[in-house]
């Protein structure tokens, strides 16, 4: 099936789940989502008795995000193991000589997210890959993954622009969905709703007047149109004041430092679909 087709989530049996991508990648395009992903699931990586695993699920073209990926995390926990999955076997074939067995390794998959012996990931990062898909399949995919991870377990699952600059993802654990976090290169950022066509396919098409994203965005413009005197000091404080404002009338999950970065979490529930 070609990239353009509507690609089926369900697969066959005994085949991998899932489609082609079009494998778009460059290298530090996650490394606002790496981040994000170090910190927040922290403190579950250093838990386990034996090394974690992890997946980058649908690396692309190229396997930069996982070998990257790798080596972030391995600042985490030395003997974290990442595996890289990816449906195309070409591209599986050409990560291999970038291999580090058992910290890195690649082969051949998709959301059934085959692993030695029934291992359950302790986090799944699905960076660029629903986009895709059609918004009716992304429930399905979600719940695939979820349950493919350990329980305390932590999919991050959203998009970014082709050189990290701007992202937007959800984060899921086993239960479903949890928060929604915006990141960006401040610098040149006009207003923060720049960030919607990054919105994860779950949010993208539900950015229209009367629905919940669109509602957020509008009142994260109007606070950053409000801390403009703020940047003066830097697009760093703008952003940091524009989301302590937000903070009044939306559930937020972070706080300054995590603003100072360029990011923003707020709660699922908050922007769901209704």
């Amino acid at each position: 099936m070609a990239a353009s087709d509507t690609p089926s989530p369900r697969g066959r049996s005994g085949r991998p789940v899932g489609t082609i991508t079009r494998g778009t990648t460059n290298t530090n395009r996650l490394r606002r989502m790496d981040r994000w992903i170090a910190r927040a699931a922290g403190r579950a990586l250093r838990a386990p008795v034996a090394p974690p695993v992890v997946v980058d699920l649908g690396y692309g073209a190229a396997p930069w995000t996982a070998v990257e990926l790798s080596a972030r995390l391995r600042a985490v926990r030395a003997d974290v193991r990442v595996v890289g999955i990816e449906i195309d076997p070409a591209r599986v074939a050409a990560a291999l000589p970038m291999a580090e067995p058992p910290l890195l390794e690649f082969r051949r998959g998709g959301f059934e997210v085959p692993l030695d012996g029934g291992a359950r990931p302790l986090l799944i990062r699905a960076a660029n890959v629903l986009r895709q898909y059609d918004e009716e399949q992304v429930a399905e995919v979600w719940a695939r993954l979820c349950g493919r991870l350990a329980p305390d377990g932590l999919l991050v699952e959203g998009t970014c622009d082709e050189v990290g600059r701007r992202h937007a993802w959800v984060a899921l654990g086993p239960e479903g969905p949890r928060t929604v976090t915006f990141a960006a290169r401040l610098a040149g950022l006009e207003r923060p709703s720049e960030l919607a066509e990054r919105l994860p396919k779950a949010l993208i098409h539900h950015n229209v007047p009367g629905r919940p994203v669109h509602s957020f965005l509008r009142d994260f413009d109007r606070a950053w149109a409000a801390a403009a005197p703020l940047g003066a000091f830097g697009a760093r404080q703008r952003w940091a004041a524009a989301c302590a404002a937000l903070a009044a009338d939306w559930p937020l999950r972070d706080g300054p430092v995590r603003w100072r970065q360029g990011e923003l979490t707020v709660e699922w529930a908050a922007l769901a679909p209704r």
